[in-house]
């Protein structure tokens, strides 16, 4: 049974009055969105108001919306991001995006969502929970989110969104027929040799040539999490803050290396992450050089 609560390096999601809890893909996708450039960011469906706090701590210029149809976990995102260091910021509004859509707000430059992507399963009996995960008469719709994006994003804006390969091959032709080509994508697996179960997909007028590009989540058949896995959420997770220190020693050890002017092709990293040992019940940190 999930935690009532999920506690992060800088803020601290409650959760127990939200159907969606706390996930890996939300995770991912507050950490992987291309956020250069951002002034105005929507969070389509924020939920606990997860993926407004991620961008607010990511990127200090960034003025951040949320809506969220449930009255519930509206009332709970707002105390979020009450309890936040970015209460000024973000604001967040318990409207559906049709609602939101009325009020006619000012253009974005960013828009973000994890919309409904359930389709042949059976749902659930909690309602709130169906409305957030599975496609139905009463949830977001693909073609709903395209044009919203295609109608009040500026013109060099970016959507992006994260759904299952095959919902997301759905999705890319309504937001191309709204006008918004799919421009990256960014192929999620769990493991090596494994299906690729979740893209993240960005979306701007303009189209240019695909960028692709994969990330694993674990780096091989057991619970070790990948370098780059680790990299993406290094300023977020608890159980990251040992290899944010890593990540710290070798960019200085790379800045001196290179000061000294050593012409030389680097072989291997001046210290190995597999030396780093983290001790997550004293959160001390011990680092040995290779």
């Amino acid at each position: 049974m999930p935690n009532d609560y999920f506690q992060f390096q800088q803020f601290r999601i409650e959760q127990h009055q939200c159907a969606m809890k706390v996930s890996t893909d939300a995770c991912l996708l507050g950490a992987a969105t291309d956020l250069r450039g951002a002034t105005h960011l929507l969070d389509v469906g924020t939920g606990t108001g997860l993926l407004a706090l991620m961008a607010a701590q990511r990127h200090a210029a960034t003025a951040i919306e949320a809506i969220e149809i449930d009255e519930a976990a509206a009332a709970q995102a707002t105390a979020n991001v009450q309890a936040s260091p970015w209460v000024g910021r973000i604001r967040v509004h318990s409207l559906s995006l049709a609602e939101y859509a009325a009020t006619q707000p000012a253009p974005f430059s960013h828009i973000i969502c994890n919309p409904p992507f359930f389709r042949q399963s059976m749902p659930s009996a909690d309602w709130a929970r169906n409305n957030a995960r599975h496609v139905s008469v009463a949830s977001l719709s693909f073609e709903e989110l395209a044009r919203f994006a295609a109608d009040f994003l500026l013109p060099d804006g970016t959507l992006t969104v994260l759904l299952p390969p095959p919902e997301m091959a759905h999705f890319e032709q309504a937001a191309l027929a709204a006008g918004l080509p799919v421009v990256g994508r960014l192929a999620v697996r769990h493991r090596p040799g494994g299906r690729v179960t979740r893209h993240i997909s960005r979306f701007q007028r303009n189209a240019t040539p695909l960028e692709e590009r994969e990330l694993l989540i674990h780096s091989d058949t057991g619970t070790n999490y990948s370098d780059e896995f680790r990299q993406l959420l290094a300023g977020f997770y608890l159980a990251f803050l040992g290899f944010k220190a890593y990540l710290k020693r070798h960019q200085e050890e790379r800045h001196a290396e290179r000061s000294r002017s050593i012409s030389r092709a680097v072989t291997k990293p001046l210290v190995s992450y597999a030396d780093l040992r983290f001790n997550g019940a004293s959160e001390m940190l011990r680092l040995r050089s290779a």
